[in-house]
């Protein structure tokens, strides 16, 4: 029994009831009480608050039998917006979520500079017509969430973005003083982690999520918080070493990860062998249609350096649930049982291994998610899996 100050006892009952109804997406009064084991008095007083603020709705389900019809409660998804924002090299992705995260529109703007100055002002300017646009509704945009492609600090200040040569720039501060509301910054990374964990493994507290693209990116979810490490810089994974005195790597050393198991690198190499370039993913399924052995050989090296930083993130982590977003892993056929095979060291456990269902939308899908959470003041966020992978 939670005891303590009156206003925070409501504060929590309130968190508790949000969630359970976001998770059941619709339920009654009556069995939401047994849900969160709060008294009738105290669901209805805080169901009554909820209804004027127009967070929750009613609805009164066709009943055949004698007796009342039963009235359900859920959240009203239309009562506000979330803006996630992917700032990538070479373009910005904008997506607008509802409140239970089912995407409402998107939107992605090609940039043809690195420019901080100019890249803040295209910033400004659109969340800007974000805002404007959905100032109708109740709470309109309830919260803005960046999703960065580099090192974050704890403070929210971005300390370096490898592909746009940025250090140490005050983004937050720097739209925030300009627009004259919260923005939040988050690595990539730890976004994709908190989409798989919010939209697909609700049954989890503890979620390792590893992007395979241009570079290699670990999102960590641990106890259901994100893990950041002592400055906000923990998850740089692609640089771990799996061969010594290896490849060399921008980052100064050599043999990382990244330069053996991301997709850049399996593209560079089969650009090499096949003479063609660029190389898009629709080549490579057709070559593995064909049973192209180059491709084969060159695919399974890869899974093999990938199956390496695996068992390594394995053994220190102990994760519940691994999840691998890479579309060459679901281009080339039972490449997770290939991995797993790879993964059998008597002293590795995990629960679940799977390849990502939400793909590159994660880190857009994560940053909707966790400004809907902010907003509802939620510990704990289960959201209806309703998306389609667009890759």
């Amino acid at each position: 029994m939670i005891t303590g100050d009156a206003s925070y006892i409501k504060k929590i009952n309130r968190s508790l009831i949000i969630k359970e109804i976001v998770k059941e997406g619709m339920i009654s009064r009556a069995d939401l009480s047994k849900a969160v084991a709060l008294t009738r008095a105290t669901i209805s007083v805080q169901v009554a608050d909820l209804l004027e603020e127009e967070l929750l709705v009613e609805t009164h389900l066709e009943h055949n039998a004698v007796g009342r019809k039963p009235i359900m409660l859920s959240l009203n998804a239309g009562a506000g917006y979330a803006l996630g924002i992917d700032l990538d090299y070479g373009q910005i992705s904008f997506a607008i979520s509802d409140l239970l995260g089912r995407p409402i529109s998107t939107n992605t703007v090609k940039l043809e500079t690195t420019d901080y100055s100019e890249i803040l002002a295209l910033l400004i300017q659109h969340i800007t017509d974000y805002k404007e646009k959905y100032i109708n509704s109740r709470y309109g945009i309830v919260g803005i969430v960046i999703a960065v492609h580099g090192l974050v600090s704890n403070e929210e200040m971005i300390h370096y973005v490898p592909r746009l040569g940025w250090n140490d720039v005050h983004l937050k501060e720097d739209l925030e003083k300009a627009l004259g509301y919260e923005i939040h910054l988050e690595n990539n990374s730890n976004l994709s982690a908190f989409a798989e964990r919010v939209y697909v493994h609700h049954d989890t507290d503890n979620l390792l999520s590893t992007t395979f693209h241009s570079g290699i990116g670990l999102g960590m979810i641990i106890n259901n918080k994100f893990f950041r490490g002592h400055n906000g810089y923990a998850g740089e994974i692609g640089h771990m070493i799996v061969v010594p005195g290896g490849r060399p790597c921008n980052c100064g050393n050599k043999g990382c990860w990244e330069k053996y198991a991301s997709e850049s690198n399996i593209m560079t190499c089969l650009s090499e062998k096949k003479g063609l370039y660029p190389i898009t993913y629709k080549q490579i399924q057709e070559w593995v249609n064909e049973e192209d052995e180059e491709v084969a050989e060159i695919m399974d090296q890869f899974i093999y350096y990938l199956s390496i930083g695996l068992n390594n993130m394995i053994n220190i982590y102990n994760p519940d649930v691994i999840v691998v977003d890479s579309e060459l892993l679901r281009i080339y056929p039972d490449s997770i049982n290939k991995i797993k095979q790879n993964l059998n060291s008597q002293i590795s456990h995990y629960r679940e291994l799977s390849i990502s269902t939400l793909g590159r939308n994660s880190s857009i899908l994560g940053a909707c998610a966790l400004a809907i959470q902010n907003f509802l003041d939620v510990p704990v966020l289960n959201l209806p899996n309703e998306i389609d992978n667009h890759e």
